[in-house]
């Protein structure tokens, strides 16, 4: 257990109750790091997430989004959808799967979204977050 703690950054917050409502307890990235963590105990394959940087600001989504990366690299599959990714955290993933209503519009790897979009005739200004140039052609 204190190897999960430590790989999610729990360890000074360990005996700190949750909390809730009524009760206050962990900050919102800290939550969010004990639901993975609550999921990284039974030490799966693959994670499945949906959404696990909303409502975190942009520090602690890419903290998360870093976390779940270093999980990848000691093998394990993790999916997730993300929701308007700053540029930074994008950089993070090494496959993008973009979809428009059912249909994919890029799938492949992060660092060749500028190289796809340039070769079917759309232009990237220089300091364009590619998550914002995507969602913009989508």
């Amino acid at each position: 257990m204190g190897l999960v703690l430590e790989r999610l950054g729990l360890v000074g917050c360990q005996h700190v109750m949750v909390g809730g409502l009524a009760v206050k307890g962990l900050s919102g990235g800290e939550r969010k790091r004990t639901s993975i963590g609550y999921e990284l105990i039974t030490e799966p394959n693959l994670m499945l997430l949906d959404e696990p940087t909303s409502g975190l600001d942009s520090s602690t989504a890419l903290r998360i989004v870093k976390l779940l990366r270093r999980e990848a690299s000691r093998g394990m599959g993790v999916l997730c959808t993300i929701h308007q990714p700053s540029s930074q955290i994008l950089m993070e993933f090494d496959r993008v799967i973009l979809l428009n209503e059912g249909h994919t519009l890029y799938q492949g790897p992060v660092h060749k979204i500028q190289p796809y979009c340039q070769a079917m005739g759309a232009r990237f200004s220089l300091f364009q977050n590619p998550a914002d140039f995507l969602l913009k052609i989508a």
